[in-house]
């Protein structure tokens, strides 16, 4: 009887953690359509959804106290069960960022004046990622989690370049100012969601081999 419930709350903390990364990428998914279309409803249920993740933060808390003070697990459980609370405060900080971009989306006055490719580049590669250390996640699967947080480069060149060219821009056309200033704010988040995405991945792999990598 012991076993099971012990058993049963591992398989708790693994759902809360999964069901966790799908609220935080749904977030990002959908402040980034907010930006892109100017959507205030839409930033305004983002900003809603932060609660939610807030409370899976809590629960995983919670859980991971409970397994750690009465259960004593041992070798790999115990690195399922720390890497799981640690990949819950990296979703955390996550839909934080997601929630700030919602933020941003609010205040913009009129239409974009810089065009949005670049960006939404970026969180095209940054979701995805989220969504494969998520899978990592789910499948216990190193390789995947060392192949997703490679994706990262991607997003720093681009965040880069991108910053680069809307600096010129604003140089070049002081109209663009406020604009661009926001959109280099939506960058440094997107570029921080990454990062995260990356620590996730080391804790997979961590999890997975008891090897701590640095794969940011």
């Amino acid at each position: 009887m012991v076993r099971e419930r012990y058993v049963e709350r591992l398989d708790y903390l693994r759902s809360e953690i999964e069901e966790m990364g799908k609220v935080s990428g749904e977030m990002l998914t959908s402040s980034v359509k907010a930006l892109e279309t100017l959507d205030v409803d839409l930033a305004e249920k983002v900003i809603e959804m932060d609660t939610a993740v807030d409370n899976y933060e809590y629960d995983v808390e919670k859980a991971t106290a409970h397994l750690l003070a009465l259960q004593q697990p041992m070798a790999g459980d115990l690195r399922l069960i720390t890497s799981s609370y640690k990949i819950a405060i990296d979703l955390e900080r996550m839909s934080d960022f997601a929630v700030n971009i919602a933020e941003l989306v609010k205040k913009i006055e009129g239409e974009h004046t810089i065009p949005l490719d670049e960006i939404s580049t970026i969180a095209s590669i940054t979701q995805n990622m989220i969504e494969n250390s998520m899978k990592a996640y789910a499948e216990a699967d190193a390789d995947l989690a060392k192949t997703t947080a490679s994706e990262d480069e991607k997003v720093d060149r681009l965040f880069y370049s991108t910053w680069e060219k809307m600096v010129n821009m604003m140089i070049d056309d002081a109209i663009l100012i406020p604009n661009a200033v926001d959109l280099i704010f939506v960058l440094r988040y997107l570029e921080r969601i990454a990062d995260h995405a990356c620590n996730i991945c080391e804790s997979v792999v961590y999890m997975v081999t008891n090897q701590r990598p640095n794969l940011n």
